[in-house]
């Protein structure tokens, strides 16, 4: 029987926005008082078993999160039972999950800036830019997460 709502974020490789989305997160959760299962994983499995990229580390780091014993994987047919929600971090993503995704799941999936207020309904990938991308990732991952904490608290408190 599952214990807590869980989360999986989700971009392209799995080694620069959806691993900071989760340790953000972590972060956030935790200092909500909210006892969540939350992972990271990518459509495709171009960096499994890396840690997440060093840029996206150093920034998150920075801002206090921590990436610790986060290793890029990829999604498993699996995990759209196992989740609760299933984020993707832009349309593409969004598609990708859409086409691997049984249809009893689909309300399962959306795109994780549908959480925030941002005008931006995609997280960019920094990967091929420079520090002010990991920054700006930051900044719509700090948003949309405390956007879904108040969504969970809110569906918790309404189920009770």
């Amino acid at each position: 029987m599952k214990q807590s709502t869980s989360v999986l974020f989700v971009c392209l490789g799995n080694i620069c926005r959806s691993p900071t989305a989760e340790a953000v997160f972590k972060h956030k959760a935790v200092e909500a008082g909210l006892d969540l299962f939350i992972d990271s994983a990518g459509t495709h499995g171009y960096h499994i078993g890396n840690p997440p990229d060093k840029r996206s580390q150093a920034a998150g780091v920075e801002r206090g999160y921590s990436f610790k014993g986060l290793k890029c994987r990829r999604v498993h047919e699996s995990d759209f039972e196992k989740f609760d929600y299933i984020l993707a971090m832009d349309e593409s993503n969004l598609g990708n999950l859409h086409g691997m995704c049984p249809a009893q799941y689909h309300e399962k999936v959306s795109l994780f800036l549908d959480f925030c207020d941002e005008d931006e309904k995609e997280v960019p990938d920094p990967y091929y830019g420079g520090k002010r991308g990991f920054e700006l990732v930051l900044d719509l991952i700090e948003s949309a997460s405390d956007g879904l904490i108040t969504h969970i608290k809110n569906a918790s408190s309404s189920a009770v």
